[in-house]
């Protein structure tokens, strides 16, 4: 591996001593964490005033000490999840991308829009067919994948998302402004038991198709735990090999059981977990 012939910060390092320190420990008084890491008090006092400005540490009354905040925690443990859920789902991606040859991808919510954390793009026999990569913003209500999700999605969590795309300013989630068009979509969705994309999609997150066509469409299906949907999985073709009734008669069952196949695996609980000798142990 290269190594760069660049300086280290030293401020940085410090923070991130004591920010590591903190979250090792769960909470500390400005006295602890000069023992513990033999930075001088002021040079602390000024490190913890700046991870109190950016939320990432607060203190607390009953004995000055300074704790981390829930919002790392939080963040963590949505990484954790999201990093199970690509584990589980990328074998699976995978063995679909072998038996359909069209590629697909794994999309998890964030609130306003979809976003791409794996794609099958490279294992598909189709490879001219680039999809989004990591992080790629996929519109909520228009996309197949968006489309999913909402249909199955815990009704607390679909209502926070359509009243914030009514407020939304971009031209891409308008729709959500029509209860008629969005109530269409869903029941749609739920009837067929997967997503598909609206007809004027293609495939921008603001544009319609008339101005932006990736000539492509897709069938989206949410990862189903319970009432829980941690993401979805789609499969994208183009409309010049399949028409989408075609599409469907082909893509539809596999990507169900695709998507049945990864909540199975999710839900699996852990041996050891459950009390249960592992093989070979």
């Amino acid at each position: 591996m290269k190594q760069l012939q660049v300086k280290s910060i030293r401020s940085l390092a410090r923070g991130l001593e004591v920010l590591q320190l903190l979250q090792t420990s769960g909470a500390l008084t400005l006295h602890d964490l000069h023992r513990l890491s033999g930075i001088p008090k002021p040079s602390l006092l000024r490190i913890l005033k700046t991870l109190r400005e950016q939320g990432v540490v607060w203190q607390r009354m009953v004995d000055d000490a300074y704790v981390p905040s829930y919002s790392l925690t939080e963040l963590a443990g949505r990484m954790d999840r999201e990093s199970e859920l690509t584990e589980v789902a990328s074998p699976v991606l995978a063995q679909l991308a072998d038996a359909v040859k069209w590629p697909s991808v794994l999309a998890v919510p964030r609130l306003t829009h979809m976003e791409v954390i794996e794609t099958s793009a490279s294992r598909a026999y189709i490879d001219n067919m680039p999809l989004g990569p990591v992080g790629f913003r996929v519109n909520m209500l228009r996309s197949a994948s968006g489309r999913a999700f909402l249909a199955w999605c815990e009704a607390p969590i679909r209502e926070a998302i359509l009243d914030r795309l009514r407020r939304s300013d971009n031209p891409g989630d308008r729709l959500a402004r029509s209860a008629d068009y969005v109530a269409r979509a869903l029941d749609e969705t739920r009837a067929a038991g997967y997503g598909l994309r609206d007809p004027d999609f293609g495939g921008d997150f603001d544009e319609p198709r008339a101005r932006i066509d990736d000539k492509r469409d897709s069938l989206g299906v949410a990862i189903r735990l319970g009432q829980h949907v941690p993401g979805t999985i789609n499969i994208t073709w183009s409309r010049r090999a399949f028409t989408r009734e075609r599409a469907i008669a082909v893509f539809a069952k596999p990507a169900m059981e695709a998507a049945e196949e990864i909540a199975r695996r999710l839900a699996r609980p852990d041996p050891v977990s459950q009390g249960e000798t592992p093989q070979g142990a």
